[in-house]
């Protein structure tokens, strides 16, 4: 699993590459192995690469301050959905992950989703697979019904912003101007 870590204001991606017996992490490339030691005290202290460090650590939301072999550090982890998001476009097409068929429609066109809500059911080689939005929007446009395929990398669902009209929802009229209509004029001539 890939994720990106941000240490202070710089970037370091960061791959888990297996959980046992012990935690190994590909950061840019150089695997470390990490071991977690809870002390009788109640403090945390790991060992990376089989060098011992001792661990303070507070949260702020997604944020992590590390106190870590003398060293102070700021840690957020980036949410892949966020950052992909961020670099296509604000996140509007959900395409298919595998060649496949949609089983069920959860969502209609003009609906409003939340971010992570299940938006399609596809099912590809018997496995069924939920499509969930990446982001808060509005369903513009199911480009795929039920029962119909599609290929790999397929766009099948837009996204439009939250507070972007859907088909459904006619946008709304435009404000009435003060100038005058030849209309009105002929009511005030008479």
């Amino acid at each position: 699993m890939a994720l990106a870590l941000l240490l202070g204001a710089e970037a370091a991606g960061i791959e888990i590459v297996r959980r046992r017996p012990h935690l190994v992490v590909r950061i840019d490339g150089r695997e470390h192995e990490v071991v977690e030691r809870d002390e009788a005290d109640g403090r945390t202290r790991i060992e990376l690469d089989g060098r011992p460090l001792a661990l303070a650590c507070a949260a702020d939301g997604n944020t992590r301050f590390l106190r870590l072999g003398g060293r102070n550090l700021r840690v957020s982890l980036v949410d892949p959905r966020d950052a992909a998001a961020a670099g296509e476009g604000g996140g509007d097409e959900i395409r298919a992950p595998m060649p496949g068929s949609v089983v069920t429609l959860h969502k209609a066109e003009g609906e409003a989703v939340l971010r992570g809500e299940t938006i399609l059911t596809i099912e590809s080689m018997k496995l069924q697979t939920a499509l969930v939005s990446p982001r808060d929007g509005v369903v513009e446009l199911l480009l795929r019904g039920e029962g119909q395929t599609f290929d790999k990398d397929e766009v099948v669902v837009r996204l439009a912003s939250p507070s972007a009209p859907g088909p459904s929802e006619p946008a709304p009229p435009e404000p009435a101007t003060a100038e005058a209509s030849p209309a009105a004029d002929a009511k005030g001539a008479a």
